[in-house]
């Protein structure tokens, strides 16, 4: 009889697009918010394993993502580019900053808020249109440190994979420049002056090739690209083709010519640009959001358009099914999704996105569900 495979080897074999031994069972990302108030401050390697799930193991440092709790961008200053944080509340509950950021012909200003659970904008930095030129002219690239990434990869061993991300606020180009200003005004440029858009897209492309170059020799197993912005339920069809997919495949290449595998995140809304995903050049796409917590298609829709041709990860519903479905739910969805997305393999079973109220006994029989699905 075969031996079980290891969770490394389990994963890496459907986003392969093979047939595992069994259904990968694994989760976007363990929020710390859930990891404390439910689990008693495990980390989240120690969750996965408390439940046998196949883990997922994020690594956010020197990347620069605003939406992190504890992101502290003052380190990421240099001498042109000097990020002052003025603290308006720390009320874990109600965190609110104000940041003027300082440059030799100017300063940009931007604001967040957030509480425990995640991080949001209420004044985007972009606000002239040459405001842009400073962010091409002083806005710095980190160097990454792959030191740490190694001793990480090496503490989770053949327990799950390690996935990172490429430099700011998100990968994609046009998502990164959706979070420097508002998308509503994007889409207006992109259909009233696509020129300058571009410009601005293309600024950031140059600086992720150039974070990219740093990224050799990363013991990364997963990357993760894209972003929520590049939904067609954000944007149509026309627009991604236009402006995501351009700017994803040179990003998608880059990482390939490093020998990494790379994983489009849209956050469900794949109706009509199920092509384009194909096209840009990634392994796998995520996170099959359903319709029924925000998705324009469910997960065996998009699966059957896909044909087998990128792996799939997500699929389930973290709120009206995890989160609020019975135990008979939970396992009727899980053994659903096998059956509609994974029989041919290719498939990680994955909540859709991220879970905050979750109980704990709902998590296991979840894991419990997609360990009894095997090929």
């Amino acid at each position: 009889m075969p031996q079980p495979m290891t969770s490394k080897e389990r994963l890496l074999c459907a986003l392969d697009g093979g047939k595992p031994d069994r259904l990968p069972v694994s989760l976007h990302q363990w929020q710390p918010y859930h990891l404390e108030e439910y689990l008693g401050g495990i980390t989240a390697l120690e969750a996965f394993e408390r439940f046998g799930m196949d883990a997922q193991i994020q690594y956010f440092e020197s990347m620069g993502q605003f939406w992190l709790v504890e992101a502290d961008f003052s380190r990421f200053s240099t001498y042109e580019w000097i990020d002052e944080a003025t603290v308006v509340s720390d009320d874990p509950d109600n965190r609110i900053v104000h940041h003027a950021i300082r440059t030799p012909e100017g300063t940009l200003t931007y604001k967040t808020a957030g509480d425990r659970k995640t991080t949001w904008i209420t004044e985007y930095l972009i606000k002239q249109d040459d405001d842009v030129q400073l962010l091409r002219k002083y806005m710095p690239v980190p160097e990454l440190d792959l030191a740490p990434i190694e001793a990480l990869y090496d503490e989770i061993g053949d327990r799950g994979i390690l996935r990172g991300f490429v430099w700011g606020d998100q990968v994609g180009p046009w998502q990164h420049a959706c979070c420097l200003a508002d998308v509503n005004k994007l889409i207006l440029r992109a259909i009233d002056e696509p020129g300058w858009l571009h410009e601005l897209l293309g600024i950031l492309l140059e600086k992720k090739l150039r974070f990219i170059e740093s990224m050799k020799g990363a013991k990364f197993d997963l990357v993760e690209t894209g972003g929520g912005a590049s939904s067609s339920t954000v944007i149509s069809p026309k627009l991604h083709e236009e402006f995501c997919l351009p700017y994803d495949r040179r990003i998608h290449d880059a990482l390939g010519d490093l020998g990494f595998r790379v994983t489009y995140h849209t956050c469900g809304g794949t109706l009509g640009i199920e092509e384009h995903i194909v096209a840009n050049g990634c392994d796998a796409s995520e996170t099959l959001a359903p319709t029924s917590v925000g998705g324009n298609q469910e997960p065996w829709d998009f699966a059957r358009k896909i044909d087998g041709r990128v792996a799939l990860i997500g699929g389930v519903d973290q709120h009206n099914v995890l989160t609020d479905g019975t135990p008979d739910e939970i396992r009727a969805m899980v053994h659903k999704l096998f059956d509609s997305v994974g029989a041919g393999g290719g498939y990680v079973c994955s909540l859709s996105d991220h879970f905050f109220e979750t109980p704990p006994e709902k998590l296991r029989i979840y894991a419990e569900a997609a360990r009894e699905c095997v090929y």
